[in-house]
């Protein structure tokens, strides 16, 4: 049910209703027109935006709980034919309180961290270097990969889920047994986000967030806020830039994201954000979007949510 469309009061209120009432005026009907708005937030942190789409979103912790998952059914495929197998050490989820999967949704938008970083997106967090990948012999390369080693453009017998993987020969054997499609890798991946038939895709959700998004640039409240938060960035000095996202190529601030220029710019950008409400306007446009897709999507959604769940209590019988 939406919110029924109210006058507020109050200075601060008043961007908010006139975008309010904006949303109330359009089509608004499911499947067609710009969607109505829920309540538009003034200037809101990034890190305490909830989206529909996030119901459906591993967490950082959570993908990684999942990459060390993967891992260890790859181990566990590998010793069955006799291959120890310690997988690749996953990243370390970073600490810091809660994890702010918006925070560049809508370009730079926090005040602190423009002023003391500016639009380098890793500083302060350091970039381990990755781990090698464990080195094979020539067998064991085999039972990983479902090929020989060294064979290239040949295409490899796989299956779209292990349902279906058991009904595929991958034309090859170790230690007396049949190597799965696609090795031990592939097997690994299967178990874990595509076990049946009826598997959803992986990256589904991540592909309705990005049509929500794409449809929220075209909305007319959106175009509205990005022309006025231009036309404050021109009048700070940095002319030309109709979005967010160009700001640091426009400005050729690609080769020093965090110096002096890049942080006097963020400066800028950001508080031209808050001037017209950017980020407020833009979520409520966003989440108008998505719930329009999740509701659109409602049966393919329910199924990939359980399967998901399937997911958790698959890593939790691991330990």
């Amino acid at each position: 049910m939406r919110t029924p469309c109210l006058r507020s009061a109050g200075a601060a209120a008043v961007l908010v209703t006139a975008v309010f009432l904006a949303g109330c005026s359009g089509a608004g009907g499911a499947g067609g027109g710009e969607p109505e708005l829920g309540p538009v937030e003034v200037d809101p942190q990034t890190a305490t935006l909830s989206l529909p789409m996030d119901a459906y979103t591993d967490t950082e912790a959570e993908r990684i709980r999942m990459g060390q998952v993967q891992q260890a059914l790859i181990s566990r495929c590998m010793a069955r034919y006799g291959f120890g197998y310690e997988g690749v050490k996953s990243a370390e989820a970073r600490g810091g309180g809660t994890e702010d999967r918006h925070r560049y949704l809508f370009g730079l938008a926090d005040p602190v961290y423009a002023a003391a970083h500016g639009y380098d997106k890793s500083a302060g967090e350091g970039t381990p270097p990755k781990p090698p990948a464990p080195q094979l012999s020539d067998s064991a390369y085999v039972v990983m990969n479902g090929e020989q080693p060294g064979v290239r453009g040949g295409k490899i017998p796989d299956a779209k889920s292990e349902e279906e993987a058991a009904q595929v020969d991958s034309g090859l054997t170790a230690a007396g047994q049949k190597v799965p499609a696609g090795g031990c890798a592939r097997e690994a991946y299967r178990k874990l986000y595509a076990p049946t038939k009826d598997s959803v895709d992986l990256l589904f959700t991540f592909g309705l967030a990005s049509e929500a998004h794409d449809r929220s640039k075209q909305d007319s409240r959106v175009v509205k806020v990005l022309e006025k938060w231009s036309a404050c960035m021109d009048k700070s000095g940095y002319s030309g830039i109709d979005t967010p996202y160009d700001v640091v190529e426009k400005l050729g601030l690609e080769g020093d994201k965090g110096g002096p220029k890049a942080v006097t710019v963020a400066k800028a950008d950001v508080a031209c954000k808050r001037e017209v409400n950017l980020v407020g306007v833009w979520a409520a446009v966003e989440k108008a979007y998505q719930e329009r897709l999740v509701e659109e999507h409602a049966q393919t959604l329910a199924l990939y949510k359980a399967q998901r769940e399937a997911r958790f209590k698959l890593a939790a019988s691991l330990g």
